[in-house]
């Protein structure tokens, strides 16, 4: 595939970002399409310029647009509107869950981060705007990944909307409702006959043909770009509550990336001096599957080795068997003295009803997992009652809809007339 745009590269001069470094053996590269060091075979991050973050205020933010761009200042790219790849996601509601508090016998206040709210109606909005933007500075003109279903979502409607041609890989026994609302907008879907981790390695062999030299991986070669986007819930939260951090934070985990970022966004916001963190600090809850739980048995079995499963179960957004992040995530939950739990299909499906039930907030078994794995951190004490909290809702309940269709229906089934309401019990 010809390149029609010439690789002008990320511009350092507006942007704060300077080298990508290994997060392994903190080797640096220039800001280029590379996601692991040629020193070690670690995983890349962003680096930015301290000065150039420090020099960002609440006000500049605050008079920012509506969505992650207010943070463009915090980002690797996007600082100029006209260059984003973007279906300018973000400010989703931190909705307030007294209810859900009560149910569960916490006493302080209780947050839930609904990232349903976004336009394709996931988190991955946030870490897809940031990785095409990077793609297009860095000369790509045509964009991919492999996805457990939520990142096709946004990848081929971002596409769509930048008039580019997609080509998004997934499982082939993928929740129907993902993959209608992946093929909607007109890309190549290619079902693997295998699981994510069967179509993330083929994703990794496709990069380095010719044949895709021209295609942005978001979840590959601009990944440590793709990764940073993450950081935008971080910021909004500690926004939203009026520039504070949470005294704890419960996070679903694939990759484990996500629980990464958003304690690096409270990390960045304390040390630039836009929050201060609160008395002793955040703790970092993680939240799996008991159908694929390789970071949570390592945590709890006190081990540095992430052993890979097979993935099973209902909760197929989280079906990540070979987390490339878990050891990260490992490290950010004991240095705050936070912990993982996994939950099973049946403790998913109450958690998606509870959260509905008691906020309004519909999840996918993402957001199920989250809410049962809360539950279970109030009943073993791991999170304490008194303090703060938020739990964040990755996804829309409408996209996994087998979840919960066995389990609800109508109340009632009554003849149309006055009588039959009243014989139902309808009338009190």
């Amino acid at each position: 595939m010809t390149s029609t745009l010439a690789a002008s590269g990320i511009d350092t001069a507006a942007s704060p970002a300077r080298a990508l470094v290994c997060r392994a053996c903190s080797a640096r590269y220039p800001l280029a399409a590379q996601h692991a060091c040629y020193e070690c075979f670690g995983p890349l991050e962003v680096d930015y310029d301290a000065a150039a973050l420090a020099a960002v205020t609440r006000e500049q933010i605050e008079g920012g647009p509506q969505n992650i761009w207010r943070y463009a200042a915090l980002l690797p790219a996007g600082q100029d509107p006209a260059t984003r790849v973007t279906l300018d996601p973000g400010l989703t509601p931190l909705v307030a869950a007294p209810h859900l508090a009560a149910e569960l016998g916490i006493t302080a206040p209780l947050w839930v981060k609904d990232d349903s709210a976004n336009p394709t109606h996931s988190f991955k909005d946030r870490v897809v705007s940031v990785a095409l933007t990077a793609a297009r500075a860095l000369g790509f003109t045509r964009f991919a990944c492999a996805s457990t279903g939520n990142l096709a979502n946004s990848v081929a409607a971002h596409a769509a909307r930048a008039g580019a041609p997609s080509v998004v890989f997934i499982p082939s026994d993928l929740e129907q409702g993902k993959v209608i609302t992946t093929a909607v907008y007109g890309g190549d879907l290619v079902a693997i006959d295998g699981s994510y981790d069967d179509v993330n390695r083929l994703c990794g062999e496709l990069v380095e043909t010719d044949e895709f030299e021209d295609t942005a991986f978001v979840n590959v070669n601009v990944r440590p770009y793709y990764a940073e986007g993450s950081k935008t819930l971080g910021y909004e939260v500690a926004e939203q509550l009026g520039w504070r951090i949470p005294a704890q934070v419960v996070i679903p985990m694939a990759s484990g990336e996500l629980l990464t970022k958003i304690d690096k966004a409270f990390s960045e916001l304390v040390e630039i001096g836009l929050v201060e963190a609160p008395a002793g600090g955040w703790k970092v809850f993680g939240a799996q599957s008991a159908g694929c739980n390789p970071i949570a048995t390592a945590l709890h079995e006190n081990s540095d080795t992430i052993t890979p499963v097979k993935p099973t179960g209902i909760a197929k957004s989280l079906n990540i068997g070979d987390p490339a992040a878990g050891l990260y995530a490992l490290e950010a939950v004991r240095r705050t003295g936070g912990w993982m739990e996994y939950v099973d299909d049946d403790e998913i499906r109450a958690g998606i009803q509870l959260l509905a039930r008691t906020t309004g907030v519909f999840a996918e078994t993402a957001g199920g997992v989250t809410v049962a794995v809360l539950r279970k951190l109030v009943e073993s004490g791991r999170l304490d009652p008194a303090a703060e909290t938020v739990v964040f809702n990755t996804g829309e309940g409408l996209k996994t809809l087998d979840a919960v269709a066995g389990q609800v229906g109508p109340t009632h089934r009554i003849k149309p007339s006055l009588r039959a309401a009243r014989d139902a019990g309808l009338l009190g």
